[in-house]
């Protein structure tokens, strides 16, 4: 493998944390999980793919399979152009429209190769989060941010605000569904990751002291 490209850092074992665009504070990034059938997690914008193609080729990474967690541009806006560029296998969530053909379509419960999809609507109606419980791992799509994307310290998790959701009450209420599951990571594309007690961490911001 060459030298890695300073854009990638590995979040947890064979797993990719890729960023491909920066602006002032703002960082946008999509997951590279290296395995048996390597995965890419959501596409970047129409405009980053070769940021894409060459973090990958930094690692030596061959993916075969790409999944989406939600249709906002900075997930979905790469997609055509990284099919196109290494032929993968697309997994969509039922009812987000994407400009390829997509061989499969998920929904809630489904399994999309090791992770299991989780429906939490709110800040798009499709959006799905992905938990593997064997690797301890969760990509969380923009269900929550890291808790320095509001100005806070890191390592804590946020519900993004009404400005960035379709329907915030809803996006609150849909984080109980993460609960059934335990992951010590839980990734996110604005702000910082959470890499330890992730799942403790959201069970603790939805049950909160005082909680009606």
């Amino acid at each position: 493998m060459t030298d890695t490209d300073p854009a990638v850092t590995e979040t947890a074992p064979d797993v990719y944390d890729i960023t491909v665009k920066e602006a002032d504070d703002a960082r946008w990034r999509v997951f590279c999980v290296d395995g048996e059938t390597p995965t890419l997690v959501d596409a970047g914008f129409d405009d980053t793919v070769d940021v894409v193609a060459a973090a990958l080729d930094s690692l030596g990474i061959t993916p075969e399979r790409i999944v989406i967690t939600h249709g906002d541009p900075d997930h979905v806006g790469g997609l055509a152009g990284l099919v196109e560029r290494f032929d993968l296998e697309t997994w969509v969530p039922e009812g987000v429209a994407v400009d390829v053909a997509v061989d499969h379509r998920f929904g809630d419960g489904d399994r999309v190769g090791t992770f299991t999809a989780v429906h939490v609507p709110g800040h798009a109606d499709g959006h799905h989060a992905l938990v593997d419980e064997a690797s301890g791992v969760a990509v969380l799509g923009d269900a929550l941010f890291g808790s320095d994307a509001r100005g806070l310290p890191a390592g804590y998790f946020v519900l993004p605000t009404a400005y960035y959701s379709a329907d915030v009450a809803t996006a609150d209420e849909s984080l109980s569904r993460l609960l059934e599951y335990e992951f010590d990571v839980g990734l996110v594309y604005h702000g910082s990751s959470v890499t330890e007690g992730a799942s403790e961490k959201i069970a603790a911001f939805v049950d909160f002291a005082g909680k009606r």
